[in-house]
Order: structure tokens, then sequence, then C-alpha cells
């Protein structure tokens, strides 16, 4: 199967898609000073709250990255706290965008490449902060260069990926009627969050889920290490039946060693996340024989280019990609994942964008769902208006 035909997405026309007026030869080489560089941090209510691994989330703990540049072009990047999963907490993402800022200011954006793996060598872990900084510096460019943010990843593969609903209410009754509803507008693809109740009450969950929505809905399960290796054996051992697509990181995220017993169940597929951030990581789990694919997140690996170096790793060793945001980051960083998505090519086991689980968003005209398949913004960079209202509303001084 092919990158332009993988889950039955047709590839773009490249003659038709509008990306903006096109820049001058002159202005194509003019330098993009950068002015500014400030860290925001924003708490955005969800639309409901989402229990994860026994952890409640109500509001999403956000840090926006602003880069202003001479004539006052912005470009926007955005990184979710996550300290359950990277250890990243929001203080921290700000003080690590502050600590790399100087490495930026002044210098001419269109060496975006050079200055993002700057920003990666320049200090240990913090990938949200990194992140955060290669969608704001990729955005900026394009906006200069009037080119969508997908062209500066190498240019589309195919035009989406197939979208996916997260299920995490504290009812099997609920998830059905969440379910039904989403299946309804155009969803066909479930996560039902794991790894929070006795294993027997979540193989029940999952099979009425199974039985509720049909045998033509793809289903998997996420545990974000809430189950322990006991656990998630008895899981898998009764999960034969639900035919499920993935069990998501059901131990620890060091836990490679159970992570290769589960897979060698082959009852369901093993896919890692919290256990990932960077190559290093995926070729560890997979010379362990520990997953079939990774979940891939900007802010674990430190942005779109460096996620677009491992979505290359895994289609050369054979591994599935599901990429998503952190629960629940805006259209900002949702625009770059599903760039990313398809410029890569080979996100095959779907795609979770999390600006829908928000009570509102941060831009003026989110990412949309129609036909059953996420619509790319069109525009220079990312194609999103961000409300600099809403964001001074939400942000957390």
């Amino acid at each position: 199967m092919t990158a332009e035909t993988r889950n039955g997405y047709p590839p773009m026309n490249l003659q038709t898609r509008a990306i903006g007026a096109a820049p001058s030869a002159a202005h194509l080489c003019d330098p993009i000073p950068i002015r500014r560089i400030e860290a925001i941090r924003v708490a955005v209510p969800l639309a409901k709250p989402m229990l994860m691994a026994g952890v409640r989330l109500e509001t999403a703990d956000n840090v926006l990255v602003r880069i202003e540049s001479a004539d006052g072009t912005v470009g926007w990047g955005e990184a979710s706290a996550a300290p359950t999963m990277t250890g990243d907490l929001a203080e921290g993402i700000v003080a690590a965008v502050d600590y790399l800022a100087p490495l930026l200011a002044g210098q001419d954006a269109r060496m975006h490449a050079l200055l993002a793996r700057r920003c990666l060598a320049a200090m240990h872990h913090n990938g949200a902060a990194k992140s955060a900084i290669d969608m704001a510096l990729i955005d900026l460019v394009g906006r200069h260069l009037g080119v969508p943010i997908v062209e500066l990843l190498g240019g589309p593969q195919c035009e989406s990926a197939m979208p996916m609903w997260l299920l995490g209410n504290p009812s099997v009754a609920d998830d059905i009627a969440e379910g039904r509803a989403r299946r309804a507008q155009g969803f066909g693809f479930f996560k039902l969050k794991v790894g929070i109740k006795p294993v027997a009450e979540e193989i029940e969950a999952a099979t009425a889920l199974r039985r509720e929505l049909g045998g033509d809905v793809l289903l998997c399960a996420d545990a974000n290490m809430g189950m322990g290796l006991s656990r998630a054996q008895a899981f898998v051992r009764r999960a034969g039946d639900l035919d499920l697509v993935y069990l998501e990181q059901p131990v620890g995220a060091e836990d490679i060693a159970g992570m290769r017993a589960l897979a060698a169940t082959g009852a369901v597929p093993i896919c890692a996340d919290e256990g990932i951030a960077g190559a290093a990581d995926v070729l560890a789990h997979e010379r362990a024989g520990a997953i079939g694919g990774i979940n891939l997140k900007l802010m674990k690996v430190g942005g779109p280019r460096a996620a677009m170096r491992v979505a290359a790793l895994c289609e050369a060793l054979g591994l599935s990609i599901a990429g998503a945001c952190k629960i629940a980051e805006s259209s900002i960083s949702a625009a770059n994942t599903l760039a990313v998505a398809r410029a890569a090519g080979n996100v095959d086991w779907g795609l979770s964008l999390s600006h829908v689980y928000l009570a509102e968003d941060l831009v003026r005209n989110p990412i949309r769902l129609a036909a059953g398949a996420f619509v790319p913004p069109t525009g220079p960079g990312s194609g999103l208006d961000v409300d600099e209202a809403l964001v001074a509303r939400y942000r957390v001084r």
C-alpha cells in the first residue's frame, strides 16, 4: 500500500492547491530578523472533563510561543503541560522558552531548521518548549514566504489521515452515547481510555462499545501507563475478540521488558507513547520486539521537524504511527500535527487532534472535520487566524 492511498485518502491535487499569493523573487531572499520571542501560559477549559489513568482533566494548561519578526509578522507555536507523560510543567515550558530565546533573538528566521537544531542541542529534554518554538518558527517563515507549513516540511504526500475520537467517560453508557454521536459526525476510529477501572469492567466496556458501534468501526485502547504488567496481561488475554487496532502504553515508560512480554502474546499490537521521546527510544523498543508502532506527539520529540525524522525511521523499520496532540491543545498545535501527518504520509494508526475537546479554540478558524477527514487550513504558514483577545482572556499571569 502506498502512502498516497493509505487509509483510503487520495493524494492532493498539487496543481490546484491554493497556497496564497506568490511572493516575489526578491522577497524570497529577504532576511526575516526575529525581534521578539514570548512564552504565554494559558488555561483553556475543556468542553467536558476527561478521565485519563485516574486523572480528571477539566482545563488545558498550555503554553503558546509567539515569535515576531522585525516587520511585525507573527508565528505561533504551542505545547501542553504533561507532568505524567513527559514531566513538562507549564512553568517549566515558559522557563525553557525564556532560556532558549537568546539563541533566536536577532537571527534570520529563514535559517529555521538550523535554529531549531540549535535549540534541540542547547538543553536536555524539554521537548515541549523546543516543539512550540519550532512550530512558531515554521509558521513565521511560511507567512513571510506565502506558503503553508506543510511545504516547509517537504510537501504533502497525502491529504489527511483517519481522524480519531477519544472516549473517557465515567460510564459505559456515556461512552456509547458519545461514540454514536461522533460516529454520526464522521468519526470511524475511537480510542477508549483504560487503566482506570478493574480489568473485567474495562473488557466489558470495550465489548459493549464494539457491539454498539459495529464491526466496521476501528477501536483501540490507551492505558496511559495505568495498568501495570499483570493487569495488562489479563486485559490482552481477554481482548482478542475485540479486534483492537492496538493497545497503547499499558505499562510504565521505562518498562520495555513489560511491553515486549505483551507484544509476544500476539493478542493485540502494542503501541508506545510515553516511552517515546525521540528516535533512540523508537530504536530501543523496536530492537526489543516490544512494539508494533508508536504514538507520535510533536511535544515529545521536539517539534515538527524532529517528528518528520522519527516518522521516516518508523517507515524504515516497518512500524505504524498514530499521530496525536496532547489533551487538549488548540488548533495551533493541531495544524502542525496535521501538517506532519500529511508530509510524512505514513500515519496509518489514525490522527487524534485535541482542539475538538476545548470549550473554545484560540483561533477564529479552527480546523474542521468534513467528509470523515480533518480539513487542512488554507493560507500561508499555519493558515490560522489566532485570536489574541482570546489568548489574553485565558492567559495565566
